[in-house]
């Protein structure tokens, strides 16, 4: 797909279509109006038959519209002015595309990037755009052996007034690297675990520093349990697929600045292991590894970016199955920080290798670190599709994570980390279970697990579980946190 911004009036660019917007109660928004103009008052007369009132998200394709040198004009509506916000813009945005995606339109100018937006300057409207539309015109068709609609939109534009070009062209830059993070991210989740193993992630890690001139270096089982990484690969003894523990170094910044470190869940296939999930929709655990998937799309776009910071990825990668080796429910462990972990269910399998992880992450000196996993289903239950749980040893850390994701519109919502939620954490063989002994605060409980191997930095924990993954007809990987992640990172290099 072929992004670019133009400063032409809608009337007089020459492409297969034009998209303008128009307000609820047919009010043409005012790159609309000037189309209208050019026509004599054509999409007016349209609008007082009654074809299109302005609902947000409905859209009508007009030929042969006059005076103008379009081939066609796509009204798209907007609702109600004074509610139009940042969702009702992203929305249009990706309502426009989709009506055209399959049309004999090769070519298309959107003059909604030209709607103001409260709080939000042309670089976000162009950063914002770009986005929808690459969300809305995702596919998942690596593997079929026959793509269906060859027919599909290669050129899109942006417009932007001259005053606001510049800028809006540095928010298409971005948005355009960011989209390319998440089809990464995108890609690897919807992978069938025969493919996307622990190596494939590995490799494709590997891929990942060659392209972008990063520093690569894959742990096999013998460095791991060099390292005393007993708690991560407890995981993955039940499995024919070796772990492999990936370690990616982006350096834009200077050479002793400390990096931020993003540490990812790359639990590839997740069975439950002895503690078995259920069989129905046992299909969708092959997207287990998007915290993974959402580190490396998140280090692609920053590469992509330039961001003059310093980043560092690491991503344990397993695959939770059952067999004769696997981890029984009681069995202890010994993880990477020296403390012990009673293994009460091999379910809760997430953080048991996100421990180790976190505290090998510590011998990078970090400024922070964030893990993002698909850690629990209370997340799902407290914060549905929506937002990603947050859980922070650092408010000042949790603020920037919270903004980043409002700027985004890749959302996340604090919850608490007291102490009092430690006292739910307790064995009487080990330093520590791996599950509370019940039901209550679920998510919570997980990230205080993980806190007890956070103690010598700032932290984060995006619990990610019901923000990565789209079930039922639309089934299949978001890429989120990638928006998050990556704004996160443009604000620390200075960038937003």
């Amino acid at each position: 797909m072929e992004f670019s911004i133009k400063s032409v009036g809608p009337d007089k660019a020459g492409c297969d279509c034009v998209v303008v917007g128009v307000f609820d109660s047919r009010q043409l928004s005012a790159p609309a109006q000037e189309v209208d103009k050019a026509a004599g008052g054509h999409l007016a007369g349209i609008l007082r038959r009654g074809d299109m009132e302005g609902k947000g998200g409905s859209t009508l394709l007009v030929h042969g519209v006059p005076g103008i040198a379009a081939s066609r004009v796509l009204l798209v509506g907007l609702g109600k002015q004074a509610e139009f916000g940042e969702k009702a813009y992203r929305d249009a945005v990706a309502a426009s595309v989709r009506a055209l995606r399959d049309s004999a339109s090769k070519s298309i100018l959107i003059t909604l990037s030209e709607l103001p937006v409260a709080g939000q300057d042309a670089a976000w409207r162009a950063r914002q755009a770009v986005l929808a539309v690459s969300d809305a015109l995702y596919r998942s068709d690596q593997l079929k052996s026959k793509i269906e609609n060859a027919r599909a939109l290669s050129a899109i534009a942006f417009s932007a007034t001259a005053k606001e070009a510049r800028a809006a062209g540095a928010g298409l830059a971005q948005g355009m690297a960011i989209a390319q993070g998440m089809d990464l991210a995108r890609e690897l989740g919807n992978l069938p675990a025969n493919i996307c193993t622990p190596t494939y992630l590995a490799q494709q890690a590997q891929k990942l520093a060659k392209q972008h001139k990063l520093k690569c270096e894959v742990l096999d089982r013998a460095r791991m349990e060099k390292l005393g990484m007993g708690s991560l690969l407890a995981v993955g003894r039940g499995s024919h697929q070796p772990p492999r523990f990936i370690v990616l170094q982006y350096r834009g910044g200077k050479a002793k600045a400390k990096p931020v470190v993003l540490v990812g869940k790359g639990i590839t296939f997740d069975t439950g292991g002895i503690s078995l999930k259920p069989g129905a929709e046992m299909d969708e655990m092959k997207y287990d590894m998007s915290g993974a998937a959402s580190v490396l799309g998140a280090l692609r776009a920053a590469a992509l970016m330039q961001l003059p910071l310093n980043v560092v990825g690491i991503v344990p990668a397993v695959e939770n199955m059952p067999g004769g080796g696997a981890t029984r429910p009681g069995d202890i462990v010994t993880s990477m920080s020296g403390q012990t972990i009673e293994i009460l269910n091999t379910d809760a399998e997430g953080r048991l290798i996100l421990c180790d992880a976190l505290t090998y992450a510590g011998r990078f000196d970090p400024a922070c670190v964030v893990d993002v996993a698909t850690l629990t289903g209370a997340c799902v239950i407290a914060l549905g599709g929506v937002a990603s749980g947050l859980m922070a040893n650092d408010d000042a850390l949790a603020a920037e994570l919270l903004a980043a994701g409002q700027t985004s519109g890749d959302r996340a919502w604090q919850l608490p980390l007291w102490d009092d939620y430690q006292e739910l954490l307790k064995s009487n063989f080990a330093d520590i279970p791996n599950i509370s002994g019940g039901r209550a605060a679920g998510t919570i409980t997980g990230a205080c697990f993980l806190s007890r191997f956070t103690k010598q930095y700032r932290w984060a924990h995006l619990d990610i579980a019901g923000t990565a993954w789209r079930s039922g007809k639309e089934k299949g990987s978001t890429g989120r946190p990638v928006p998050l992640l990556t704004h996160f990172l443009m604000k620390q290099a200075g960038r937003l």
